[in-house]
């Protein structure tokens, strides 16, 4: 519901990402050297980029555009976060065109004279409400709007896009006693460390190979490094079946628990890393 702190979390994701590499903040650089959004005393970007367009951004706005076409939002967000809040608010043309670049990483502009391609390899996050008052499903206010204006508010982000969003988290409302509550919990920093070894156990795996995380894996590397044994193939076979999980979304699930395990500093993926990533997956009503 409104209020529970879904764009807080959001805006605070950065402060967990794990410090870019030289390659990495070179290629952040030549985007924002390109766009002309280079700070005259900033030579390399050295920070993740975080982008929080306005739903009223237009088609060009996210992709790119112009008569000579330059980078938008998607390659802006490069390497960073695209946070998008305000989900259903967001036009269904310029959330349509989010699934190529999620699935491709690189966004093609094509014009008269010519193409180019810039690079989109961006962590998507966004944020709704259940319904247009906010209050669906909430214990304690009543929702206002009819079953049909709650469905149709909901399928205005189409299943598609919604299959290429790897965790879903229902944000509750928050209580009183943990408003008033003083004790500091676990500081960013805290959960840095541990994403920064995470990520360096990936580096390893990955040693010689042209990628950096378990994010850009191919299907062919989801075969050599998420390897289930009998247990979690069954569990896996289960929810295939109960969950309707398409061919997308059973590589999306064993990229997601190999990082689960790898924040867990475990080698092999266990029913445990299997059953936490299946429950971030969306609900059917969602879909």
């Amino acid at each position: 519901p409104p209020g529970s702190g879904k764009t807080l979390m959001a805006r605070a994701l950065p402060s967990i990402l794990p410090a870019m590499t030289i390659d990495e903040e070179l290629d952040v650089t030549r985007i924002y050297s390109v766009a002309d959004m280079l700070p005259s005393d900033v030579p390399l970007i050295r920070a993740r980029p975080f982008r929080a367009p306005h739903h009223t951004i237009s088609h060009a706005g996210l992709v790119g555009g112009g008569n000579w076409p330059h980078p938008g939002e998607i390659s802006l967000a490069h390497r960073g976060v695209l946070f998008l809040d305000e989900l259903p608010e967001f036009s269904s043309k310029v959330l349509e065109v989010l699934r190529q670049p999620l699935e491709d990483k690189v966004v093609t502009i094509s014009r008269a004279q010519g193409s180019l391609t810039f690079p989109a390899n961006f962590q998507l996050t966004a944020a709704m409400n259940p319904c247009p008052c906010g209050y669906y499903g909430d214990a304690t206010r009543p929702c206002t709007c009819s079953s049909t204006t709650v469905t149709r508010y909901q399928k205005r982000i189409s299943g598609p896009l919604m299959d290429r969003i790897d965790i879903h988290i229902q944000v509750p409302r928050v209580e009183f006693q943990k408003l008033r509550d003083l004790r500091p919990g676990e500081s960013s920093a805290d959960v840095r460390q541990r994403v920064e070894a995470a990520r360096q156990r990936q580096r390893e795996r990955f040693d010689g190979i042209a990628i950096n995380s378990n994010a850009d894996m191919h299907p062919a590397h989801i075969r050599k490094f998420c390897v289930l044994d009998d247990a979690c193939q069954s569990l896996m076979k289960t929810a295939m079946r109960q969950l309707q999980l398409t061919a997308r979304a059973y590589h999306r699930v064993l990229k997601l628990s190999r990082t689960i395990a790898d924040l867990a500093s475990a080698e092999a993926i266990t029913q445990v890393h299997l059953a936490e990533a299946l429950q971030y997956r969306p609900k059917l009503d969602l879909m």
